[in-house]
């Protein structure tokens, strides 16, 4: 498999993840310091709290991406480590954060670490379990894949049809939500139809094997997608 990765932003992204983390409990513990030693400075103190909760929360959302090891991409490429090199894998090289090319078709890979059960019903994903203090502190929730999804591939069709030949019969794109925790669990009742597939990082390799049994994607189609992709 090749792996195309845009290095230097990684780089610049882990710093903005340190600097904005140190940041965010600095001006905490200056809040802290204000409400406790000056009470009359209520409006100050309130002001850093909040501005340390959000520099904290923008930490978190950096540091979960770039800052912490092994990076979604990392794992990404652990999981699929063995496809052939007819299989092309970009990290922040495309117009999604994480793209795989090749006789599976184009699946754009969308990884969480939220841990605990995920489940999906009614046109949501959810999460049950797992720790109230990391979900506000440390840990990204959920939220809702399905924009993200919609959004995603909204994106990539309007970069590819730019790039392509006219004539070109663009593949379905498809979307994998890949939960890389070791300690989720799934749960989706069979009757319930997400718009995307729903794995565990052990099970994404077997996804994609799968989907290249089933409707392979021509070399040539791939390649060309990959040629305007590498522009």
């Amino acid at each position: 498999m090749k792996i195309i990765r845009d290095e230097a932003m990684i780089k610049r992204n882990a710093r903005i993840a340190q600097f904005t983390m140190l940041a965010g409990l600095l001006v905490l513990a200056a809040g802290m310091f204000v409400s406790f030693r000056y009470q009359e400075q209520f409006g100050l103190s309130l002001a850093a709290l909040i501005l340390g909760f959000m520099l904290s929360q923008i930490g978190i959302y950096y540091s979960n991406r770039w800052g912490r090891r092994p990076r979604p991409d990392e794992l990404l490429d652990q999981a699929l480590k063995g496809l052939d090199n007819k299989f092309t894998l970009y990290h922040y090289r495309s117009p999604v954060p994480h793209l795989l090319i090749g006789p599976a078709g184009v699946w754009i890979l969308q990884p969480y670490h939220q841990k605990g059960k995920i489940t999906f019903s009614n046109g949501r994903w959810r999460q049950k379990g797992g720790n109230i203090y990391l979900k506000i502190f440390a840990q990204e929730g959920i939220g809702r894949p399905d924009l993200e999804i919609s959004g995603a591939k909204l994106s990539l069709q309007k970069a590819l049809y730019n790039k392509l030949p006219e004539d070109f019969d663009l593949p379905e794109i498809k979307v994998a939500l890949v939960f890389t925790h070791p300690k989720t669990e799934i749960e989706i009742p069979e009757d319930e139809q997400p718009p995307a597939e729903t794995v565990t990082l052990g099970k994404l390799k077997e996804l994609i094997r799968k989907a290249a049994k089933v409707k392979a994607l021509s070399q040539v189609k791939a390649e060309t997608i990959n040629q305007v992709l590498q522009l």
